[in-house]
């Protein structure tokens, strides 16, 4: 029939030259089987709309001329879970902070905000076209690195070549390292000592030649480390003797993070230096120094910003992650 044969030339159009005859062979003997037996069961001809039908039946040429090809993927099943992993990293470790970056800018730093045009929306359509690109060249660098590994892993199948005992031992969510703990105690242990040692007063002195001079906000941000200090001592320490998680210990910890993002924070803003005195030296010569030193803090703010509201975030998910680890154990204690 005229529709088999226009059938089997769509099909062998799809199919790899090396393999057409074979293929299109099977099919056509398949396809005229089929018909034969559908007319047997009839008792006569089939009509064009019945062969019509069965086509239908078989599906688009491209897609059965697909079902006789090697399956290729562009990333395979075995490291898209790879792929889809690390692209949620990039968007949580360098599109995210990217654009916490730019609102920080907007909200704080005047002189960014007028090069906009000063206004949100010319400068929401400028920041989102050029995130557009940025998130297009990390995730299409993604992209490619794992279609190499992809091609790599088909041909030399290392990814199958492993050993199950050296898989990671089981991770309790709510063990705290002892090591961690140690550092802890001994970097808070020597900010009591150092810091009301050497920056309780608003002039700071280094060596016999500098003297730094600090406003009246500095005892406010003095008081706020010494007592985040002590605080972080007595949890670093009862973590130390008892090396778990627990909710109580686990909101402390999100407060003093908290209190001390926001103390930087505020350090960075605020116009903490009013001067810098040096031996030998002219008040002229140092007003340089100071301003760029203020502008340096003036730009990291941003940057900062974002860390902190990273670290906060990470202690919010540790707080759910226990309560969830909580209600879990509940639900399996009440089940047994």
């Amino acid at each position: 029939m005229e529709l088999i044969e226009r059938y089997l030339q769509a099909v062998q159009f799809w199919l790899p030259k090396g393999q057409k005859s074979d293929i299109i062979a099977e099919l056509s003997e398949d396809l005229h089987a089929q018909i034969e037996e559908r007319e047997t069961g009839l008792g006569r001809k089939l009509t064009e709309a019945e062969v019509d039908a069965i086509l239908m039946e078989r599906g688009r040429p491209v897609l059965v001329a697909n079902r006789f090809l090697p399956q290729e993927h562009l990333i395979g099943p075995v490291l898209f879970p790879i792929y889809r992993f690390v692209l949620k990293i990039v968007m949580l470790c360098y599109l995210a902070p990217w654009a916490l970056t730019w609102l920080g800018l907007m909200i704080y730093k005047p002189g960014y905000r007028a090069e906009q045009g000063d206004h949100w929306m010319v400068a929401l359509g400028s920041a989102w076209g050029a995130l557009w690109t940025t998130a297009f060249i990390a995730v299409g660098t993604v992209t490619i690195v794992f279609a190499i590994l992809e091609r790599v892993q088909a041909k030399s199948h290392f990814l199958e070549k492993w050993n199950p005992r050296k898989l990671p031992a089981v991770r309790n969510p709510t063990l705290i390292p002892r090591s961690s703990s140690v550092f802890e105690v001994g970097a808070n242990l020597f900010c009591l000592i150092w810091w009301p040692t050497y920056m309780y007063s608003r002039v700071v002195r280094i060596g016999p030649d500098v003297r730094i001079s600090l406003s009246s906000l500095w005892p406010l941000f003095f008081w706020g480390v010494l007592l985040l200090a002590a605080v972080n001592t007595a949890l670093a320490s009862v973590n130390l003797m008892r090396p778990y998680w627990t909710g109580r210990r686990a909101t402390v910890r999100l407060v003093t993070d908290f209190i001390g993002s926001a103390l930087f924070c505020w350090l960075l803003k605020a116009n903490v230096l009013v001067g810098i005195a040096v031996v030998n030296v002219s008040a002229e010569r140092t007003i340089p120094i100071m301003n760029l030193i203020n502008l340096g803090k003036a730009r990291a703010f941003p940057a900062s910003v974002a860390v902190c509201i990273v670290i906060v975030c990470v202690d919010a998910y540790r707080i759910v992650r226990l309560r969830t680890a909580r209600a879990r154990l509940t639900l399996e204690a009440i089940a047994h």
